[in-house]
């Protein structure tokens, strides 16, 4: 018959507090307290940590410069009615629609493609399922951020110049500014080039083809305003050089998209802990009291 019986472990002197193993039992305890509030853990990580994006480089810095000066040149060129104005003129007399009737029908509907509500909704589909995908906010939150700064270059020249377009021209040869329009540049061109423009500037695998669509999008919407009659020369040059201008500055803004998206993230967590959900949780396993005592124990033969 064997009996078996609760040994010491060596070196333990049982007439003590087994002050060791009372210490792991609270630190395993209190692993276990902060697997279940990862929100904490997330917020007792460091966050300083050096930026992700590099600087622009010296092609980049060139080109944003030869952008700016170039949109900054038909500006002054409207102003000062240069040989841009007359052709302007030129271009709105030989009234490419009358020319050329067979599309206007196909040209009117395709214009919409440059109007900003019709396009966003197309592309903030195509980014919310990037999001998605990414789990990342960042999409939606570059497609933001360019719409704002089209915004600032766009619209704040529209009401600076007030300019009216070939439709509603009254003296034949003038710049038709500061007569309560808003046609210059050309929203729809400048949309067009930064809308379609998201879609190259946030493709990762088919680039090449998104810069192709972009650059097509752009530049078919802004010569379709000239065949409608509906944009002046100038203002469809102003457009594009307008909206390559916001896309070459949204590299300078990355590091505000990623702050805002780990703190949007982070939010999100929160959100979903207090609603008794876990992400990201740690499993902490802990020996079963079963098991410690049959590793405690060990088996004395007793004979009769």
């Amino acid at each position: 018959m064997v009996v078996t019986k609760a040994s010491t472990p060596a070196g333990l002197n049982p007439k003590h507090c087994n002050v060791e193993g009372v210490r792991n039992q609270r630190t395993e305890v209190a692993l276990l307290e902060r697997a279940e509030r990862p929100h904490e853990r997330a917020a007792e990580q460091p966050t300083s940590r050096e930026p992700r994006w590099r600087p622009l480089s010296r092609t980049h810095k060139i080109l944003f410069a030869v952008t700016a000066v170039a949109y900054a040149t038909v500006i002054v060129a409207v102003f000062t009615t240069s040989r841009l104005v007359a052709l302007d003129w030129e271009v709105m007399a030989f009234k490419p629609y009358m020319h050329w009737p067979a599309v206007l029908n196909f040209l009117n509907y395709y214009v919409i493609a440059g109007q900003r509500g019709p396009s966003a909704i197309v592309v903030s589909a195509w980014l919310t399922w990037r999001c998605w995908r990414q789990k990342s906010w960042r999409p939606l939150l570059v497609l933001g951020v360019s719409l704002v700064l089209l915004n600032m270059s766009v619209g704040a020249v529209k009401i600076a110049t007030g300019r009216l377009g070939p439709h509603y021209a009254h003296v034949y040869g003038s710049n038709e500014i500061f007569l309560g329009g808003g046609i210059f540049p050309s929203g729809h061109t400048a949309n067009a080039v930064v809308t379609w423009g998201i879609v190259a500037y946030l493709a990762t695998r088919w680039r090449r083809i998104g810069a192709l669509l972009a650059g097509w999008m752009g530049f078919s919407i802004g010569l379709t305003t000239l065949y409608l009659g509906t944009h002046w020369t100038t203002d469809v040059l102003a457009g594009w050089a307008a909206g390559a201008l916001v896309l070459l500055a949204l590299p300078l803004f990355e590091p505000v998209v990623e702050s805002t998206d780990e703190r949007m993230r982070q939010v999100w967590r929160e959100r979903r802990f207090l609603r008794g959900r876990k992400p990201d949780s740690v499993s902490v396993t802990l020996p079963k009291a079963r098991d410690l005592d049959h590793q405690n124990k060990r088996s004395i033969p007793i004979g009769y």
